[in-house]
């Protein structure tokens, strides 16, 4: 009886573990030490995104630089190309002394030529679907520079991308950008503008919320989208629950004290 009284989690428990997992895989594979001392959680304000700009151009370089800074990629060799230049690529041999991401990240192998990347037009009137989908290019290009597959293997790639986005720091944009609403206006919706999200709207706020547990965050949760609040406040509880019932020495190692 008292059954009837018990919430249904947020995600069943193998979707639940594969994202824990996926958290697991990021911290092993994607510098740790930056994640624990510089990583923050980057949010749709103007004390993250302080830039003034007068073209669309300036826009995408300015928000491309700061995405990829906060990231911690600024010594990656990836340049930002107009969407009319961006042509099939190669993907090219380089090496890091030891960290990969920061200040501290040195290339000793140099690559051949740049990884370039570019945007869609149509979100500069979407700026959170911008950063999100640079967030989301960037963690793709990690991936496939370590070359280590997530838990899965290959079939989860596009889905890993979008959950390492968020251990980068982008997870308020990324949950806000899964589903735009199309409102009452036609004109005011543009479908080109969405990125293309492959975690759900609950799977991302919850890889989100495990992020922000890690980072000992209490400011994100009003600059998500309010449908996404009450997701968010149910993962944060389950997610306490979970790593202080866990046994799993790299969850305890890296929980709040």
């Amino acid at each position: 009886m008292l059954a009837l009284f018990k919430s249904k989690p947020l995600l069943e428990q193998a979707e639940q573990q594969w994202l824990i997992d996926t958290f697991i895989w990021a911290v092993e594979h994607f510098d740790a030490d930056f994640f624990t001392k510089h990583t923050q959680i980057i949010l749709p304000t103007v004390e993250h995104f302080p830039d003034s700009v007068s073209s669309i151009e300036e826009m995408a370089t300015k928000v491309f630089v700061r995405v990829r800074d906060y990231a911690g990629m600024n010594a990656w060799p990836i340049q930002l190309v107009a969407p009319q230049q961006l042509q099939p690529q190669v993907f090219p041999h380089f090496e890091f002394a030891e960290h990969i991401r920061g200040e501290q990240s040195q290339l000793i192998v140099p690559p051949s030529h740049t990884i370039n990347i570019s945007f869609n037009p149509n979100q500069i009137n979407q700026p959170q679907d911008l950063v999100a989908s640079f967030a989301g290019t960037l963690a793709t290009v990690l991936i496939h520079h370590v070359g280590v597959l997530p838990p899965g293997g290959k079939d989860y790639l596009p889905q890993a991308a979008d959950a390492l986005a968020c251990f980068l720091g982008f997870g308020v944009m990324m949950s806000n950008t899964v589903y735009q609403f199309k409102g009452g206006c036609g004109s005011c919706y543009n479908p080109y503008a969405n990125r293309e999200a492959k975690l759900s709207e609950t799977h991302t706020v919850f890889m989100h919320a495990l992020i922000s547990y890690f980072k000992n965050d209490s400011d994100s949760k009003k600059h998500l989208k309010p449908h996404l609040r009450s997701q968010f406040k149910k993962a944060q509880k389950e997610i306490k629950a979970l790593v202080e019932n866990s046994a799993n020495p790299l969850l305890l190692a890296y929980a709040p004290t």
